[in-house]
């Protein structure tokens, strides 16, 4: 197909608050050989995206696109004859018109032009909404709950912020393992949410004291694993509620950064502490092609159900609002943007 010149994407010309986020027009991204060109149907919200923004993490250059999970359909193939002819990209089928979900950064844009191994392919029974609502979120989950803790029968696991879209992903992943899920939430509205999708109890942090109901609900022994993508605020507190030989993984940082700590907190009861990031389980070709193959089987089967908050509009007024609502606390599930049809 012929490409056009320019297209419309969601920039940022400084750090900021969400005010900061544009919508602008920027040349059409150069292919290079081995890349797949992709027509963007739906991007993922995420709090990455907000640490972009605010300068949590470096920007080396502006205006810079933001955004990191996009679905789409691919309108261009590589080029390059050693990529059509790797056992690898030969494995996962890519074709013009198939569906795929991909895992980049700075792709919240009309198209994008990105390196082959970072390209997932979605089924043909799987709609891209429903892909963008669980790649990058599901990946991280199964991972996670594989690699940085392997969640077994009988565990108990607590989940912070358990409504989220991570969060339930997560709650359902370990329930169908066979753990007993604690989740904290805010409100009883999120909290009933969170036992819909596999949630055995319920904190909400507002009104209770989350490590007192922890261990009562423990026999005071407290939990194997805490997953935490709350950060700061609930840091400290995790070392309280994890059992000798517990294990924090600690997921991200939607109320900051962790401020440093000193090793010897792990000593007194010889924990684990884990700050794993999704991309060094999915660096390889043949991960992303596992986690991927494992993510649509566990959405076929039923035991992930990625839930969809909320739709917003491909303007920087709808992105804007979708990173407020989503560092608010406000939402269940997953943000999405809808970029074309």
């Amino acid at each position: 197909m012929t490409y056009p010149s320019t297209i419309q994407a969601i920039t940022i010309a400084k750090n900021g608050g969400p005010e900061v986020i544009e919508k602008t027009e920027i040349p059409f991204p150069e292919v290079e050989p081995g890349h797949l060109v992709v027509k963007v149907q739906y991007f993922g919200v995420n709090f990455i995206d907000t640490y972009y923004r605010e300068g949590l993490y470096p920007i080396s250059k502006y205006p810079f696109v933001i955004g990191k999970e996009t679905t789409g359909v691919i309108v261009g193939l590589p080029t390059d004859g050693a990529v059509l002819n790797d056992p690898d990209y030969q494995k996962r089928g890519y074709r013009e018109g198939s569906h795929v979900g991909v895992d980049y950064l700075s792709t919240h844009a009309e198209y994008i032009s990105v390196p082959w191994k970072t390209v997932y392919p979605v089924p043909d029974s799987v709609p891209t909404l429903t892909a963008v609502a669980a790649l990058l979120q599901g990946v991280t989950a199964i991972s996670f709950m594989e690699e940085a803790y392997n969640v077994q029968k009988g565990d108990i696991i607590l989940i912070h912020t358990v409504a989220g879209g991570l969060g339930l992903l997560f709650c359902q992943l370990a329930k169908s393992r066979g753990a007993t899920v604690i989740g904290t939430t805010s409100t009883e509205e999120k909290a009933a949410l969170a036992k819909q999708n596999g949630a055995d109890h319920v904190i909400i942090y507002k009104k209770e004291n989350t490590v007192q109901r922890v261990m009562e609900i423990t026999d005071g022994e407290g939990v194997h694993a805490v997953f935490d993508g709350v950060g700061k605020d609930t840091f400290d507190s995790n070392f309280e509620m994890l059992r000798r030989k517990g294990t924090l993984v600690s997921v991200g940082n939607a109320s900051g950064a962790v401020p440093p700590f000193p090793p010897l907190k792990l000593v007194e009861k010889n924990l684990k502490l884990l700050r794993p990031t999704m991309n060094n389980y999915t660096y390889t070709a043949s991960e992303v092609l596992y986690y991927s193959n494992t993510l649509w089987s566990l959405i076929a089967n039923g035991t992930l159900r990625p839930l969809v908050h909320k739709e917003y509009p491909f303007t920087a007024e709808g992105v804007r609002q979708a990173q407020s609502d989503l560092t608010g606390g406000k939402t269940t599930g997953k943000l999405v943007i809808k970029v074309s049809d």
